[in-house]
């Protein structure tokens, strides 16, 4: 089993979505994380997004805006972890316009062969982390949630149609 490296925290400024166990391979999962073009037909949250998933690649997203608003907003992050069937993540580093930091950590794990846990979190990092976390983490927080029910229903639909083919085969 591959290593995960994910930072320590601090849970101050750290969303956590639930955990949830799906009832689908971690295979399955994997595969819906990443058909970055299917994001449109199950993710709340994520509507659309684009990236080649490489190291250091950045992850255009549209995002709904889950603060109150009815727009949707643009927001580009960088990939910085891919463990396949364990784990996804991007990130957004300072720059010389902004001090905003934050990583993103998908997280799955494996129960068995046919079920795997899931949560994700957001790290907000640097100066401004704990203001970040005061404006923007409760609805942080009902969009990873809402994004991991959806990831169960969708991944849990498509490996039971796989299912329902294979038996009727």
């Amino acid at each position: 089993m591959t290593e995960l490296s994910i930072p320590e925290y601090d849970s101050a400024t750290t969303v956590r979505s639930i955990e949830i166990e799906i009832d689908a391979p971690a295979s399955v999962v994997w595969e819906v994380l990443t058909d970055l073009d299917d994001y449109p037909n199950w993710n709340p949250f994520c509507i659309a997004v684009k990236s080649t998933l490489e190291i250091g690649a950045p992850v255009e997203m549209t995002l709904a805006d889950y603060s109150g608003a009815t727009e949707t907003f643009l927001y580009t992050e960088y990939v910085c972890a891919v463990v396949p069937e364990r784990l996804l993540s991007w990130e957004l580093l300072p720059t010389d316009f902004s001090v905003e930091a934050a990583r993103r950590d998908q997280v799955i794990e494996p129960i068995d062969e046919t079920r795997c846990r899931y949560y994700s979190t957001d790290a907000f990092l640097g100066e401004e982390a704990h203001q970040i976390m005061a404006d923007s983490g409760a609805w942080v927080k009902r969009a990873f949630d809402d994004t991991a029910v959806a990831l169960k229903a969708r991944s849990e639909t498509l490996y039971a149609q796989r299912g329902l083919r294979t038996r009727s085969a």
